[in-house]
């Protein structure tokens, strides 16, 4: 059982985002303190989700461990971790389905299938367990009525993840993982090794330029969901879409330097960007 408080519990949930969120962090900010409570309890789960994953040392069997500890959480059985008295008080009160949270890990499990993606439909499938889910869930905290929140809320999520795909897209190659569908290497006659490399041919960069197209429309088709939500919430969705969209500008502007470097915003763009939400400028 755990052994922390509720309020010792949200306080780690809280450094965990302060010191790990990097880009959601900022959005955190901007929400009435319970929402950003909640925010950083969803945040914290996520994050342990990953690190097993990804972290070195990962495993498959400690994401099936992590999955049964959820398990028991959302039975009301909490184990004995630091996020799960927080992480349990958020889906109980913003009404959280359990399946999200399931697809979460199946989200991050799937990386350690080293299959090819060889089409869209697989690429969105992907996008939708590990970035979709997550758009599913913090859209409960935000609070919306409209059903066409959800749709927008998936969609936004695609967004994300396909400018964080292109902006990893050679440290990703490195650790044995192409997320870029076969069907576009094909189409663009692109190789797989070629996405080891740092010399932008013109093959890549017209397959940069239609992977980066295809993250925009996604931006474009969810933008609506910022009426969705409620009003004292919105500043913070916009971050969020603020920031992605400006990476992925970024990356296109500066003529998808992706297999040089890993492209980023600095902390002074994204206060800039936090600044001007919290004015009421967005």
């Amino acid at each position: 059982m755990a052994t922390v408080t509720l309020g010792e519990s949200y306080a780690h949930c809280e450094r965990i985002s302060r010191e790990r969120a990097k880009n959601f962090y900022y959005s955190f900010l901007l929400l009435p303190r319970p929402k950003r409570q909640a925010m950083c309890a969803i945040y914290a789960f996520m994050r342990e989700c990953d690190d097993r994953s990804d972290a070195q040392g990962a495993t498959l069997e400690s994401v099936i461990e992590w999955r049964a500890q959820l398990d028991a959480a959302l039975a009301g059985s909490l184990p004995d971790h630091p996020v799960w008295p927080a992480f349990a008080d958020t889906a109980r009160r913003f009404g959280i389905p359990s399946r999200y949270f399931h697809e979460m890990i199946d989200g991050v499990a799937s990386d350690f299938d080293t299959r090819s993606i060889r089409t869209f439909a697989e690429l969105y499938r992907y996008c939708y367990l590990v970035a979709s889910i997550v758009g599913l869930t913090i859209i409960h905290i935000f609070g919306f009525e409209d059903p066409k929140a959800l749709e927008l809320a998936e969609k936004c999520g695609i967004a994300f993840q396909l400018t964080n795909i292109l902006r990893d897209v050679r440290e990703d190659a490195g650790n044995g993982r192409v997320y870029l569908p076969e069907e576009d290497l094909a189409r663009f006659n692109v190789k797989v090794q070629e996405l080891n490399q740092s010399r932008l041919t013109p093959p890549l960069r017209s397959l940069f330029e239609f992977e980066g197209g295809r993250a925009r429309k996604f931006y474009e088709d969810s933008r609506p969901l910022l009426e969705l939500v409620q009003r004292d919430s919105r500043s913070a969705l916009w971050v969020l879409m603020e920031i992605y969209s400006r990476l992925l500008n970024r990356i296109e502007a500066e003529g998808y330097p992706v297999l040089k470097r890993r492209v980023s915003l600095s902390a002074g763009v994204k206060i800039g960007i936090v600044l001007r939400a919290w004015l009421g400028f967005c």
